[in-house]
């Protein structure tokens, strides 16, 4: 099987990874699903927030669960969509936190490349999914390699900041290697949840707090 296509720094970090077995079934089931039905997002953004967000510039990691399952809203970053697709209501109420945390203007678009430009990691718990049926490549190997790749990163790297929201994202910082990193925990920014702790939890100021206290440049939210 030909060489994965990923970002260099991170072909470095992970390629230990990308020899194991559960790795080469896991590309070998996704390639036959990419034949056989619609899977989003495309192809080449499956590992779209490694190639965005090099290994060596990483400073807040964002960890979403699997990607959005409509036409043309999963790119390969958490929570973002393409401009001119409608912004999801997890993102409308991150953009609604941000605006009464560091008073940023709610955008017209749902487009995240600009965080993972300044590094932030938008990662998938799992990199891929059926269109219409989420969480439908849940438990194939995907959760295996992305918490390889907290475990990894947070190992090599030190004062990262991991924003952890809802349940599922909480049960990562048991692959968080190390105690002089930032974990934020809060519930899930869904219309389900997000008033019941989302809201006011002030995880954007504190990232930034912790950045600079790190003497590592803020993220322009």
């Amino acid at each position: 099987m030909k060489k994965v296509d990923i970002e260099p720094s991170w072909y470095n970090l992970l390629e230990n990874e990308f020899e194991k077995k559960y790795f080469t079934n896991l590309r070998s089931f996704i390639k036959n699903e990419y034949s056989t039905k619609v899977i989003f997002p495309p192809p080449k953004l499956i590992f779209n927030a490694f190639n965005l967000t090099p290994a060596n510039k990483v400073k807040v990691i964002i960890i979403g669960q699997d990607p959005y399952h409509g036409e043309g809203q999963a790119h390969g970053l958490s929570f973002s969509v393409p401009t001119g697709i409608k912004i999801p209501p997890s993102l409308m109420n991150i953009y609604k936190e941000l605006n009464t945390d560091v008073n940023k203007s709610i955008p017209n678009n749902g487009l995240l490349e600009d965080w993972a430009s300044q590094g932030v990691l938008l990662l998938n718990s799992v990199l891929t999914v059926e269109s219409g049926k989420a969480n439908s490549h849940k438990n194939i190997g995907w959760e295996k390699f992305t918490e390889s790749v907290i475990s990894l990163i947070s190992k090599k790297k030190e004062s990262l900041v991991f924003l952890l929201w809802g349940n599922y994202a909480h049960k990562k910082d048991n692959f968080i290697e190390s105690n002089n990193h930032l974990i934020l925990k809060s519930v899930h920014p869904s219309p389900l949840s997000a008033y019941n702790g989302f809201f006011g939890s002030k995880h954007f100021s504190k990232a930034n707090n912790f950045l600079k206290k790190n003497n590592i440049k803020e993220i322009v939210w």
